[in-house]
């Protein structure tokens, strides 16, 4: 072989896992949204409940309302994704999220600021619901739960960085600056699935009947017994994540005295938790069935928030506290691609943009909701956030283990 055949070889084997690579970074990043969204300004929380004047609990709403947009954005943007394609619909959610985020930076007062969390949170949606669905164009089983742990290993790294970063940016502006840098990542973003990613949707795969077809597709999903099940099951850990994540800024810094950057420290830590699980995960699927690791997970979360509350009843300190809260994360790092993927499979293209939605909707739905009740007795306890994420992580095991059940075989 010649100098220059062989060189073309090479190219030709490097070509595939550089596409692979750029894919798995730019799908990384869109679905990281949600923790840049919520995690960069958690150390902000009781900074921004003071300049504006309010409470822990109204503070809190300015989280729960990026969570519910969240949830409704995938709503919305999973079906128009099957409609129009993946592209569009992607690249006018990050056109609206940047925008929304420096609205948030001028906000004036607490109800102002909810009501454009609310905001960012939907347009943001666009990114996380379609880059699922991108991956269910192009993988499906076990190769898509091994890729979904793959953008895990990217969208994991921001949950460790954002609050780190927040808190550093804390020492250097007011809180507003962190809603500027986030606009600034959704501009990044925009030019990054602008120039990087194709459409992996062609018109003739689209779904084609309208909101009539839209609503048919919903009804179908709704009415799976396993598609809910997985669903219900990754909502409910996502709500047990969601509350760590509301209730742990007021608990440890004001509680346990931690300072913003010890706080960033600890949250960045657990989060490493998340990474190193869903790189666990992926490295078992294939060996081990997908509802084999998935239980393993809600084990794991489960006794994390039976640790946690031990923990606090007992007033047993910091160290009870936090191990709780590193197992929570853990296990919801197994949880996370195998409920996505087991929920996921075997949905047909023109489908896999409102299957995702309905998935992310579920998680960030129930998050949402529960996110709140880690302050509902006020700044001076631990009890709620401890006694929430208990629930949550058994109700979650309870459900996967009831509802996903295979049927029974008879004679």
């Amino acid at each position: 072989m010649t100098e220059t055949a062989a060189s073309a070889a090479e190219t030709s084997r490097t070509r595939p896992a550089d596409r692979r690579l750029r894919l798995i970074m730019v799908l990384g990043a869109l679905t990281a949204l949600a923790p840049l969204s919520i995690d960069m300004y958690l150390p902000a929380l009781p900074r921004l409940a003071e300049d504006l004047g309010t409470g822990a609990m109204q503070t809190q709403l300015t989280l729960t309302a990026c969570i519910v947009g969240l949830a409704v954005g995938q709503a919305v943007a999973g079906p128009l994704s099957d409609a129009f394609g993946r592209r569009r619909p992607l690249l006018i959610g990050l056109a609206a999220y940047a925008a929304a985020s420096l609205l948030c930076a001028a906000a004036p007062t607490v109800e102002t600021l909810i009501a454009l969390r609310l905001v960012q949170g939907a347009a943001g949606a666009a990114g996380i619901v379609i880059a699922r669905a991108i991956v269910q164009d192009l993988y499906d089983g076990v190769a898509a739960a091994k890729f979904f742990a793959l953008l895990m290993l990217v969208n994991g790294l921001a949950p460790i960085l954002a609050p780190v970063f927040g808190g550093q940016l804390l020492r250097l502006m007011p809180w507003p600056g962190v809603f500027a840098v986030l606009a600034g990542i959704g501009v990044a973003l925009f030019l990054g699935s602008l120039l990087g990613l194709k459409e992996t949707l062609p018109p003739g795969r689209r779904e084609t009947g309208g909101l009539r077809a839209t609503a048919a597709t919903f009804r179908a999903l709704a009415a799976d017994r396993s598609f809910v099940g997985y669903g219900l099951a990754s909502g409910l850990a996502f709500a047990a994540l969601f509350t760590y994540i509301s209730g742990s800024p007021f608990v440890l810094q004001d509680i346990y005295g931690l300072s913003p950057q010890e706080f960033s420290v600890v949250f960045g830590v657990n989060s490493v938790g998340i990474v190193a699980a869903g790189q666990v995960s992926g490295m078992l699927a294939g060996r081990v069935a997908l509802r084999r690791l998935l239980a393993a997970g809600l084990a794991i979360v489960a006794a994390g928030g039976l640790v946690l509350l031990a923990a606090v009843l007992a007033g047993g300190g910091l160290r009870g506290v936090l191990a709780g809260l590193f197992l929570v994360a853990c296990g919801e790092g197994l949880i996370g691609p195998n409920a996505t993927a087991l929920a996921l499979s075997g949905r047909p293209p023109r489908v896999a943009g409102s299957a995702s939605a309905l998935l992310g909707v579920s998680q960030f739905a129930l998050g949402g909701a529960a996110a709140p009740l880690a302050g509902i007795a006020g700044p001076d306890t631990a009890v709620p956030m401890a006694a929430s994420i208990a629930a949550m992580a058994l109700l979650a095991a309870a459900v996967t283990a009831i509802v996903t059940r295979p049927p029974a075989v008879t004679d």
